[in-house]
């Protein structure tokens, strides 16, 4: 969901009433159902630390998601985390009372360049709207949602996704298995790092070539946010080892993981949900098997669905003007695939 609204005043006294609002909110929702009660396996990797985000730590130690994902604006992290609960609440009337409380997962990055973030005018009620309009199917890229006033490189970013299909041989069967297994590892990611100069592509330091000789120079900082999503049967253990390799393909697109940067992997898998509340003891699990012919092929999917998101985030961002007259540029596409063509890409 795209929260996009707002006017400029020519008087910057007055700015509080005529705020520019450049901001959003988005849904990651792995599955239909009742997230409390039945659990996806997730994990989560901060490769850089300098940020914002909610319900890292309980991931970590249980290695499940209770809720849906929700990445907005830095200081709108709290009123998402809200709106998780309000939703977990309304579903489950045993939370707090009978069963225990919810963890809320939020991830954010700051888009204070473009946007009045010290107005928080992301709400409950838009948060909710996400969650509600959540479904599968293609997802927009680019100023939508979170990715609304997100800069990236130098340029607009925003939201970008991409996928990789990875094929094993014949399995013995079970409940997550099947002759000739399939398994999709896709990636969603909220890009607001880096800056113009380090911008690689396809290993090519396009950036240099956009850098015009009069731009003063641009600190590295920023952050991501990285989603990974997968129905292949791992464990949160393993998720976190698929989730590692997202920095890699974080640094193929030119982030060199700055002070200011936080830099955020969330992954989850769909298949083999967690029951809250099993009426057995002992659970039965089935998880990929852990050798370089299944993992080495989706350790190169997380890394590869990883910078083509960044990419795609880029190519699908337009130009945006904001607060106190800030403009983010959009890519300029000719030009970069004319570099490309330079160095023998295209």
């Amino acid at each position: 969901m795209t929260l996009n609204r707002g006017e400029t005043s020519p008087d910057p006294r007055a700015a509080a009433a005529f705020p520019v609002v450049r901001t959003g909110v988005t849904a990651v929702v792995p599955h239909p159902g009742n997230l409390y009660r039945e659990r996806p396996r997730a994990a989560s990797f901060v490769f850089n630390g300098y940020g914002k985000s909610l319900g890292l730590v309980q991931l970590g130690e249980l290695g499940v998601l209770e809720t849906p994902i929700l990445l907005t604006n830095t200081l709108s992290v709290f009123t998402a985390a809200n709106a998780l609960v309000t939703r977990a609440l309304a579903e489950n009337p045993d939370i707090g009372l009978t069963a225990g409380t919810v963890n809320p997962v939020v991830g954010e990055c700051s888009d204070a360049y473009l946007n009045d973030i010290r107005g928080r005018h992301v709400t409950e009620a838009d948060c909710l709207e996400a969650l509600r309009l959540a479904a599968p199917g293609p997802v927009p890229e680019g100023n939508v949602g979170a990715g609304t006033g997100m800069s990236c490189l130098g340029f607009k970013g925003g939201l970008g996704t991409a996928s990789r299909q990875v094929t094993f041989g014949a399995r013995p069967a079970g409940p997550e298995s099947a002759p000739g297994a399939r398994f999709t590892l896709g990636c969603l990611v909220l890009a607001n790092f880096g800056r113009r100069a380090d911008f690689r592509l396809d290993g090519v330091p396009v950036g240099r070539d956009l850098v015009a000789a009069e731009e003063p120079d641009q600190l590295p900082g920023g952050s991501i946010m990285i989603v990974l999503a997968t129905d292949a049967p791992l464990t949160s253990r393993q998720l976190t080892r698929v989730s590692r390799r997202a920095a890699l393909g974080l640094a193929r697109t030119g982030s060199v993981g700055a002070h200011g940067s936080g830099d955020f992997v969330l992954a989850f898998s769909t298949a083999g949900l967690e029951p809250a509340f099993p009426s057995e003891p002992v659970l039965v699990r089935y998880a990929l098997a852990e050798d370089d012919r299944h993992f080495g092929p989706l350790f190169e999917a997380a890394v590869e669905a990883t910078e083509e998101a960044i990419v795609n985030a880029l190519f699908a961002a337009e130009t945006m003007a904001g607060r106190d007259g800030h403009v983010r540029e959009a890519l300029p596409i000719e030009e970069v695939i004319s570099i490309l063509r330079r160095h023998g890409r295209v």
